[in-house]
């Protein structure tokens, strides 16, 4: 069975700082690309950050660029996302999202986790 479960979502300041993880599980981890997205209400769902098997260089979304760092773990099965100097446009669900590199179409998603920058 696969399975996506983030955590590590909540309230935070302006300013602060949160990291968000991923387990995944039910399939083989270090072939796939990993990513975050997000979507804030009433917006559309907006890819944040991934990176390739076996940690490639990762990509990241121009309102993020130099906030956030993405990593992943092909042992432990881990991607996350660190997130530092929060702002009140980053609150949004953070989903996490496993691309396979071999089978064109196949992806899977996470439940997603809220993350809220509020003072």
């Amino acid at each position: 069975q696969v399975q996506l479960v983030e955590s590590g979502g909540g309230l935070v300041q302006p300013g602060g700082s949160l990291r968000l993880s991923c387990a995944a599980s039910g399939f083989t981890f270090s072939t796939y690309g990993m990513r975050w997205y997000r979507q804030a209400p009433g917006k559309e769902r907006e890819l944040v950050a991934r990176i390739t098997s076996p940690g490639g260089s990762p990509n990241y979304a121009d309102s993020v660029k130099g906030r956030f760092t993405i990593s992943r773990d092909n042992e432990k099965k881990m991607v996350y996302l660190q997130m530092d100097s929060l702002k009140s446009e980053d609150t949004a669900v953070y989903y996490c999202n496993a691309v396979s590199i071999f089978v064109p179409g196949r992806a899977y998603w996470g439940q997603g986790t809220q993350v809220t920058v509020s003072s």
